[in-house]
């Protein structure tokens, strides 16, 4: 077998094994044992009921697990949150009880604005502990929080305050990107004049770098509530149901719409906790670094709940890869937090080889007691990890979920002894998780063969069980193979078990960890003056994974129009927000066409990837040159 590092023992390898064919077979009992790592206001009679889902009589509270049952345990002064910000140049630890209080003053803040159990809140700020602390308020109060990855278009959170409903907003005057002030005030402005919810109040953090302007009528300033409510008593945790949400948390749709991913309380705490210990190896004590945000699910699940859970320490970290101050700064902090297991994207490695290609500054400043490296968030390529494994002496473990899925449904679980890997597979099954690789009419393919990736249904705690407002979107992800989930990617696994994440098979393509779809990006392109026909395709890039780029045909008269490209490249950030990252446009005479009239965007995107293609024989004549001529455009491109 092709893989890397030291061979697990045989001893790990039948406990994998046992813990896979146990969560296979007696699912329930699996759980329920799992569940036991949590407190219950009303333990939970009944593991998995086909109708209500996880742990459908068992009532806790997540705040209440994360925090209060650890300071009641003793350990209020063990570190549980660290924030290190190089772009301010802050770093501040706090400890249970600290954080407790903290999130308690929140909670009271909330309260005083009359926010009650299943009210939603809409947090838009960025990687500052008020973060951290207005999560698990909500959590604490049985409000479901939607967090909104901070510097999102307007129309973007417009979007989201239309689905989700929400009594208030809580923001900050600004958020700091690299060496770049995003002021956050004039976005949340903008996006609640586009709403047709009226919100409540706007509650805002001033931060020294911007100033923001209340509106007397709507904004409340952060401290000064804090300061009015400083005498109220922190509120109690509310207990709720395990299959009460506990946040949304919008991902993007093919149809340009967001969907909202509901997450239930009691099943997001189990799969958390165990995957903490049994994936990650981390326990009570230790340190965790999940380099991501918190308006990702990573951030919800691995820097905010699930080290909190388990009685970890868990560092917020404000800050880029590079540039802050430079690309030694991720391995500066995991040496200085002494981080046991850390977290990140690909992307990120990319841009710091790409800094410092030798991995000086890695060599220089080492990663202290850091025992493992995982990514996630697209596919780590195998040179990617080759380098970071060479240079850091550390496994590198590249490993596979979806926001919809919550928690990692492929890896190397660590934790449980197993340190196979291949580079390439995003690792094996973890317990919980039955995989079938289908073609299109839902029969199996041959082991290595490619397919469609499913998981079998029921999904296991965590996973979500519904889309907010939205039923049907949720059923339709189970209708294309009946009794899967469709994971709408392809891939395929090998004699040896592990499974290779290949790509997407819709529209959604993946920028430095960010889904987002070429069809909605289609909408916004077809829709400027001058565009005739258009298509968007995903195309490898060596930093961020994948990067859209868009082919343009101009309508008559538009043809020597040099603003076009520039024009709409202009337009889909103004609607997408920075995020979009389009920033190539290529003017063609002609897009390649079936004779029935369909784009070949898989034509494109091969062209543009300079992978071996055929023209295919349902091709429009006359677009053959095109195509060749949109070849040349392409390759010059990249």
């Amino acid at each position: 077998m092709s893989s890397t590092g030291n061979p697990s023992s045989q001893g790990a390898i039948r406990r994998l094994e046992r813990a896979q064919q146990e969560a296979s077979e007696n699912a329930a009992e699996f759980w329920g044992r799992a569940a036991q790592a949590i407190d219950w206001f009303t333990p939970p009679n009944v593991a998995f009921d086909d109708i209500e889902g996880w742990f459908p009589d068992g009532k806790l509270n997540t705040c209440h697990n994360c925090l209060d049952r650890h300071v009641a345990a003793g350990r209020g002064g063990s570190t549980a949150l660290i924030y290190d910000s190089p772009v301010t140049k802050t770093i501040k630890r706090y400890s249970y009880s600290e954080l407790l209080e903290q999130t308690g003053r929140v909670a009271a803040m909330l309260k005083n604005l009359g926010v009650a159990q299943g009210d939603r809140v809409v947090i838009y700020m960025p990687m500052v502990p008020e973060t951290v602390f207005a999560m698990l308020a909500c959590a604490r109060l049985g409000v479901v929080h939607s967090v909104v990855f901070g510097g999102f278009s307007p129309l973007e959170l417009a979007k989201r305050i239309d689905d989700a409903t929400p009594k208030l907003v809580l923001t900050a005057s600004c958020g700091i990107e690299g060496g770049r002030t995003i002021a956050y005030k004039p976005l949340v402005d903008e996006a609640i004049a586009l709403t047709s919810h009226p919100v409540q109040n706007v509650v805002l953090l001033q931060r020294e770098q911007v100033a923001a302007t209340l509106n007397p009528y709507r904004d409340i300033d952060w401290m000064e509530l804090r300061t009015r409510t400083i005498g109220d008593e922190i509120p109690p945790c509310a207990p709720v149901a395990a299959t009460d949400p506990l946040y949304v948390l919008y991902t993007s749709g093919t149809t340009g719409l967001p969907k909202g991913v509901v997450r239930e309380n009691g099943g997001n705490a189990v799969a958390l906790a165990w995957s903490m210990e049994n994936i990650y190896g981390i326990e009570v004590g230790d340190t965790f670094w999940a380099a991501s945000d918190v308006g990702w699910v990573v951030g919800h699940s691995y820097i905010v709940y699930g080290p909190l859970l388990v009685g970890a320490t868990t560092v917020l970290f404000e800050g880029k890869p590079v540039g802050t101050p430079d690309p030694g700064t991720f391995w500066r902090i995991i040496a200085r937090h002494h981080v046991k297991s850390f977290f990140t994207a690909p992307t990120a490695i990319r841009a710091i080889r790409k800094e410092d290609p030798d991995g000086r500054l890695l060599g220089q400043i080492g990663t202290g007691r850091c025992q493992a490296i995982f990514l996630a968030g697209e596919r780590a390529d195998p040179d990617t990890i080759d380098w970071l494994e060479q240079n850091s002496g550390l496994p590198v473990i590249d490993h596979w979920w979806q926001t919809e899925l919550g928690w990692p449904a492929i890896a190397t679980c660590i934790g449980l002894g197993d340190r196979r890997r291949k580079r390439g597979s995003a690792g094996l099954a973890v317990p919980g998780y039955e995989f079938a690789i289908l073609d299109d009419h839902g029969k199996p393919v041959a082991e290595g063969d490619s397919g469609n990736v499913v998981i079998r249904a029921p999904l296991a705690p965590g996973a979500f069980r519904t889309l907010w407002n939205n039923k049907a979107g949720y059923e339709k992800n189970f209708a294309t193979f009946p009794g899967f989930y469709e994971t709408g990617d392809a891939g395929y696994r090998d004699l040896d078990g592990f499974l290779h994440i290949m790509g997407r098979t819709d529209d959604i393509i993946n920028v430095a960890g960010h889904r987002l779809s070429t069809g909605q990006m289609e909408q916004i392109v077809a829709s400027q003056d001058g565009v005739a026909e258009c298509a968007v395709i995903g195309a490898d890039d060596p930093i961020k994974g994948m990067i859209p780029i868009a082919f343009v045909s101009a309508r008559t008269g538009h043809d020597g129009d040099e603003a076009l490209a520039s024009r709409i490249v202009e337009a889909v950030r103004d609607e997408l927000g920075p995020l979009a990252a389009l920033k190539k446009v290529h003017v063609v005479p002609q897009l390649p066409k079936t004779r029935s009239g369909k784009i070949l965007r898989n034509l494109l995107r091969k062209i543009v990837n300079s992978e071996p293609f055929e023209i295919p024989p349902t091709i429009e004549d006359t677009s053959v040159p095109a195509a060749i001529a949109t070849l040349v455009e392409a390759k010059s491109a990249k």
